[in-house]
């Protein structure tokens, strides 16, 4: 690693370990953790405490940078690296070992996930690949899984910042959900995740994630 990485990682981990001394350390090889799945719901939330992210239409990925290495998963726990080559050649951030949670697209011409273009580009054309990091579950021998949502996201901006790369971070937002949605809506998204602000992570089908879009009915 340079000298800018080294200083950029002990940085980005200072900040880290900051944000809460309950985070477990965790020194063995790192596993596939299943994902945490939203439950879809005919209203998104509009009560404070809740956060909204985009709803990425592309191939739920967890990305695990381990012992040297880079592996990526399909939300069902299988090995897709090889799919996903080259996310695994362009994963350079400051740390020694991460799980990141995200979605894998194919951007469209507006910026927009191109979920048609996503099964072709798999096969055919890899190098339109893009992860869409919007969770992270360990860092450098912590456990973060356990932390509050805004404190993980604090975390996975410090290694991924907002860019245009191929590891982007997806932004979270404060506000109307239903202004949101009908934002989502205008830019040719499916709809939104909100997540509520204070949740751990917890694998499984869960009621601190939820899925609208805006094909559900939306009040005037």
């Amino acid at each position: 690693m340079s000298g800018r990485l080294c200083r950029q990682a002990a940085a980005a981990w200072s900040k880290v370990a900051s944000l809460s001394k309950r985070a477990k350390v965790n020194s063995g090889r790192l596993e596939f953790i299943p994902p945490q799945i939203p439950t879809r719901v005919e209203q998104p939330p509009e009560d404070e405490g809740w956060v909204h992210e985009v709803h990425l239409d592309g191939y739920r990925t967890q990305i695990i940078i381990d012992k040297g290495g880079v592996r990526l998963y399909s939300k069902n726990g299988r090995d897709w690296t090889t799919k996903y080559w080259p996310i695994a050649l362009e994963v350079e951030l400051p740390c020694r070992s991460a799980i990141l949670d995200g979605e894998v697209i194919v951007p469209g011409e507006q910026g927009s996930p191109d979920r048609p273009a996503l099964e072709t580009a798999i096969w055919h054309e890899p190098s339109r690949l893009v992860f869409v990091a919007f969770d992270i579950l360990h860092l450098d021998g912590r456990d973060l899984a356990s932390l509050p949502l805004l404190q993980r996201k604090q975390a996975l901006w410090q290694l991924v910042e907002p860019g245009l790369g191929r590891i982007q971070y997806s932004e979270h937002f404060e506000g109307s959900a239903v202004g949101i949605i009908r934002a989502t809506e205008k830019m040719g998204l499916e709809g939104i995740i909100s997540k509520r602000a204070d949740s751990r992570y917890s694998s499984g089908p869960s009621n601190t994630w939820l899925k609208a879009k805006y094909s559900a009915p939306i009040p005037a």
